[in-house]
């Protein structure tokens, strides 16, 4: 399918962002940059919203906690936002939970994981999944019920998911209901096909990623390590069924779609919706991409059939 006129749009318009060689780009000053694009959030019917921190293996994490209700015993999803794991916090995507939490009638935690450099893996994902433990542990407090947690992400934040998922099965809880997946990073090697054809011009490239990676990766740790590419571990059988979104024009796409099929090949219940003719990000492009509303609709759709709603 073409690309989506309003995707190029977006795309013509990001690429007048100033932006040095990437060699020369730190991760504050990137941060900066990325921070003046952001979409606004939507002004949506929700019970509560608050910001709070909670204990994590280094320090306190920062969470914001989203309620559609004030009703007691309420599933939730512990949300973790998309970034490079350089850039993102809990304010870049404050429009997906509250679309989340609106959308699906639930609980939205957001986690507000450490960041790399400052932070190499795997700081991230010790905090999403002590985060995930303490949502778990702290069910009476947040009014949810513990027999109806999932987790979610968008990019980074989906590899998060899926290393939690992975983590929270082989440690033997908490226990989670379902993982959404919207463009994850599962192979931390940029080696599918979709980086050769999609690799430039649509707004993530392959450059972009692989600079992540430096930031991310400690210098000779093996990308195949299965909590950083969940693609590459050896046993996904027993993992929450899930919901996994691509996008056509995006670097991730192959990655995203190939973790599908291996999840489903280990007899996990997984569906996978590819969404044609938009770019990378688009699930957080509301109002600037149609099929932004589209993708929520359907996470949302599957996120209520996981809970019974």
């Amino acid at each position: 399918m073409p690309l989506d006129p309003k995707a190029q749009i977006l795309i013509d318009q990001m690429a007048m962002m100033p932006l040095p060689p990437w060699s020369e780009l730190d991760a504050v000053s990137f941060r900066a940059i990325m921070g003046a694009g952001r979409f606004p959030a939507p002004d949506l019917p929700l019970a509560e919203i608050v910001s709070s921190e909670i204990p994590g293996p280094a320090g306190p994490i920062r969470v914001r906690i989203y309620r559609a209700s004030l009703d007691e015993h309420q599933p939730a999803i512990v949300y973790f936002h998309g970034g490079g794991f350089v850039i993102g916090d809990l304010d870049s995507h404050d429009g997906t939970c509250r679309r989340l939490c609106h959308g699906i009638g639930c609980t939205v935690v957001s986690v507000d994981y450490r960041l790399a450099p400052e932070h190499v893996y795997p700081a991230a994902v010790e905090d999403s999944y002590a985060a995930t433990q303490w949502v778990a542990a702290s069910a009476k407090l947040l009014k949810i019920d513990p027999a109806r947690i999932a987790v979610g992400g968008d990019s980074a934040g989906g590899n998060l998911a899926a290393a939690v998922a992975i983590m929270a099965r082989d440690k033997g809880g908490p226990a989670i209901c379902h993982q959404l997946l919207t463009y994850p990073v599962t192979d931390m090697g940029f080696r599918s096909e979709s980086y050769v054809t999609n690799g430039e011009g649509y707004f993530l490239t392959k450059d972009m990623m692989t600079w992540f990676g430096v930031q991310y990766i400690p210098a000779g740790h093996p990308v195949e390590d299965p909590l950083l590419s969940p693609l590459y571990a050896a046993d996904l059988s027993k993992l929450p069924p899930a919901t996994v979104i691509t996008a056509e024009y995006d670097p991730l796409r192959d990655e995203g779609e190939a973790y599908a099929k291996r999840l489903n090949e280990a007899g996990v219940p997984t569906k996978l919706i590819r969404y044609d003719g938009v770019i990378h990000g688009f699930f957080s492009m509301n109002g600037a991409i149609d099929q932004a509303d589209d993708a929520h609709a359907f996470a949302a759709g599957e996120l209520k059939k996981a809970f019974g709603l």
